[in-house]
């Protein structure tokens, strides 16, 4: 077997086994066959995948595309013939891990956020409709779908207690106004708490809540579009060196084995990492400092 087939053969290896983890076990059948061209090679035995999830869920690990680092440093490793890249793979897993978490997480408060302005806008409809309050607010909830939304769920649900059998709705309102991205819930509880008597009036706080809510969301709309710029910049530079050594092995010049294999070339590597793991630091210390102060 020539290496070039031994490189394709763990690249497809590799990329199988990311497959399942991430797309799980019909889409990576799929994928497998194909590539092979024919059946699909069989799959783990039960009792040994339901060991790997027990483990996971025991340790709460949380794999996601973040896994697609190990195959990357695998067939990096293969082509230099060095280890450093497979360790640096397995390293990258939990890092990555961690900014797809953020960035799920930041994209759930938004989208909190968005829904909360929603529904001050539909409640306020509502009441100008007739309905009661309690009532306008129980409909308003589950017709946005508040408590099938994970990241609404533990908000609705005390939410239409409250509202279906007569509770404490600012008492509620006040409480789910904890979670990040619901924060507008407090005005619409300050709100209900002053002019429940009388829908007319609520109404018309509520309207003034939700145009406050979507001139926020302008903001920080127009301070992202700003800041992509920079962003993008910082990225396409951090992407420099790896273009330079893809370039310098197109010209001949083996860049990976002078880094890989001698010591000027680990310490460049080495410097060179922490450089740009500095960079980007800094680029999205100074980005999230600008966001926070809007």
């Amino acid at each position: 077997m020539t290496a070039q087939v031994q490189v394709a053969f763990a690249a497809a290896l590799c990329a199988g086994g990311a497959a399942w983890v991430v797309g799980g076990r019909d889409d990576a059948l799929r994928r497998a066959r194909v590539i092979f061209g024919g059946d699909a090679p069989p799959a783990p035995h039960p009792a040994l995948l339901g060991s790997l999830r027990s483990a996971v869920d025991r340790f709460g690990w949380q794999l996601g595309r973040e896994v697609l680092c190990l195959p990357a440093g695998l067939l990096l490793a293969l082509l230099a013939g060095s280890v450093l890249p497979a360790l640096a793979g397995a390293a990258a897993v939990p890092l990555a891990g961690r900014w797809l978490r953020a960035r799920e997480r930041e994209a759930a408060v938004e989208r909190c956020a968005v829904a909360v302005t929603v529904l001050c806008s539909a409640l306020a409809g509502d009441l100008r409709a007739g309905l009661a309050p309690h009532a306008a607010l129980a409909g308003a909830l589950r017709r946005e779908s508040w408590p099938d939304r994970p990241e609404l769920a533990d908000a609705a649900l005390p939410l239409l207690a409250a509202a279906r059998f007569g509770g404490d709705v600012p008492a509620a309102l006040r409480s789910a106004a904890g979670q990040a991205g619901a924060e507008g819930l407090a005005g619409l509880a300050a709100c209900w708490q002053v002019a429940v008597d009388g829908g007319a009036g609520l109404a018309d706080g509520l309207d003034r809540v939700a145009a406050v809510l979507r001139a926020e969301h302008d903001q920080r709309d127009d301070l992202r579009a700003q800041l992509a710029g920079p962003r993008s910049t910082a990225a396409m530079l951090a992407l420099l060196p790896a273009l330079g050594v893809l370039l310098g092995t197109g010209f001949g010049a083996d860049p990976l084995r002078i880094l890989l294999h001698t010591p000027a070339g680990l310490a460049c590597l080495l410097a060179g990492g922490l450089l740009e793991w500095a960079g980007l630091a800094w680029t999205s210390r100074i980005a999230r400092s600008a966001e926070g102060t809007s």
